[in-house]
């Protein structure tokens, strides 16, 4: 199995050393996030692409393998590729022949070389004797050169063709670890999480900073999307999660504070910590999923004077994107099903809050805020790797971990439906469900008198959801095969 990875256009225009710096951070970058599948990998990179040389052929594997390509920052599109070595133009033409032949049984098609290396033809010549040779042994139904229905892509490099299987998407961006670091405020919803999506993408290290008003339902929501977003698009990189109890600043905002002038000020008490937060990690913006317009506080008047309070650079990915983009970005992405079961918690809802602040009357209204309530929420941060945010959460001791189910379990597999669908469960002695993790808490479908394991690959999610069916009275333990 072998891939040919072509870089994002914006690292191909960068200086000699900066182009070297990139595509050496892809490289370290992909080998961390192929580890896990992998037994081995051999990556070898040149000045226009990376080269992935793949020992076992398992079909699961490889769509695995397109899976992390498909995430990973940097990548324009990839190759999915079949080596040959090859001596002649007829040696390519034979190649062809055999690889292509039944592709075009009864279609129109057309030859596309590129080539790189000294040789005594040009990518011309190979497209026009390939292409003659394969018309001439094959049913096809005839060449053409505009919009054919098969267009067999080959690249020669030195004494090896290399023959298109499949041309795939990548994520384009950044290699992760090239660029400093954000802490994005995230509170799970669709704009947050899109937001801290698109710094990731532009190569981003992203923390994510979650400011609890007051349930543990949605911290945990929220850690799931930021868990579930890591994982997917920046594993290659350890980043943290940041909880800031909020529920006696808001209680102060509410006592305090004119209600017109309440969502204007909750912003800025945020933006306040997050600064500090900001400073402790070096990270030289903060991020959010503001849009304009979208509601009260973010009126462009309002983020003005929101952003007065911090020093530290504000960045709004989504500011002038309309909610379906943002929703439709969502549902690509993965991140939809979490927001739409995301547990909400709004402290400071106002019945005529202000779209025009006046920064005078906000300072006027804060003078009446206990500021040692809003340190001490920094101060009681709990700061977490994102790796490890589940065993935070369970007390292994009090959930079982089966190896091997009993004829009677019924096992729940739990993962995201992006990861069933590469690598389902298969049992033949038990029954499967398939019930996502942020569906698992409002699923009426189970129950209290049967036996459940819960499944997920690394047994951390499905620990702690364990824990939570526990504490409702479910028979539940972790499924862990060996």
């Amino acid at each position: 199995m072998k891939f040919a990875i072509k870089l994002f256009p914006e690292i191909i225009v960068k200086s000699r050393p900066v182009r070297k710096q990139f595509i050496s951070q892809l490289r370290k970058n992909l080998k961390k996030v192929l580890a896990p599948i992998l037994d081995e990998v051999n990556i070898s990179g040149s000045w226009d692409l990376i080269e992935l040389d793949i020992n076992q052929n398992e079909e699961h594997l490889a769509e695995q393998v397109i899976s992390r390509l498909q995430t990973t920052p940097g990548i324009d599109f990839f190759l999915k590729v079949k080596p040959f070595e090859f001596e002649s133009i007829d040696d390519i033409a034979n190649i062809v022949i055999k690889e292509f032949a039944d592709k075009v049984k009864g279609k129109t098609f057309c030859v596309r070389v590129k080539r790189s290396g000294k040789h005594a033809f040009n990518s011309i010549d190979v497209e026009r004797q390939v292409g003659g040779a394969l018309f001439h042994n094959s049913d096809n139904a005839g060449v053409k050169l505009k919009d054919p229905q098969v267009t067999v892509n080959l690249e020669i490099r030195g004494d090896v063709l290399l023959t298109v299987v499949e041309r795939i998407k990548g994520l384009g961006g950044f290699p992760m670890g090239q660029q400093e670091s954000c802490v994005s405020l995230i509170s799970g919803g669709f704009d947050s999480s899109i937001a801290s999506y698109l710094m990731m993408k532009r190569g981003i290290r992203t923390h994510f900073c979650f400011f609890n008003l007051g349930g543990m339902a949605h911290e945990v929501g929220v850690k799931q999307v930021s868990h579930y977003l890591w994982e997917k698009y920046s594993s290659s990189h350890r980043t943290l999660f940041i909880s800031i109890p909020f529920e006696k600043v808001v209680a102060e905002i509410l006592t305090k504070i004119d209600h017109t002038q309440m969502g204007v000020i909750l912003k800025r008490m945020m933006l306040r910590v997050a600064n500090q937060v900001a400073d402790e990690f070096n990270a030289p913006a903060l991020v959010t999923g503001e849009a304009v317009g979208q509601v009260s506080s973010q009126t462009l008047t309002n983020l003005a004077v929101i952003d007065k309070v911090c020093d530290t650079l504000v960045m709004r990915p989504l500011i002038v994107m309309d909610k379906p983009e943002i929703i439709d970005l969502s549902r690509k992405i993965g991140t939809e099903e979490f927001a739409a079961v995301m547990p909400e918690y709004c402290g400071v809802i106002s019945n005529k809050p202000t779209t025009r602040a006046k920064l005078a009357k906000i300072e006027a209204e804060e003078s009446r805020f206990d500021f040692d309530i809003l340190q001490a929420a920094f101060e009681n941060r709990k700061v977490e790797n994102i790796d490890e945010i589940y065993q935070s959460q369970t007390n292994l001791e009090d959930i079982e971990i089966v190896n091997l189910p009993s004829t009677e379990d019924i096992v729940i597999d739990i993962r995201h439906p992006h990861e069933l669908a590469l690598k389902p469960l298969v049992l033949t002695a038990n029954q499967v469900l398939s019930i996502p993790f942020f569906k698992l808490e409002s699923c009426s479908e189970l129950n209290k008198d049967l036996n459940y394991l819960l499944y997920c690959d690394k047994g951390v999610m499905s620990q702690m959801q364990a824990e939570s069916l526990a504490a409702k009275g479910y028979k539940v333990k972790i499924y862990q095969p060996t």
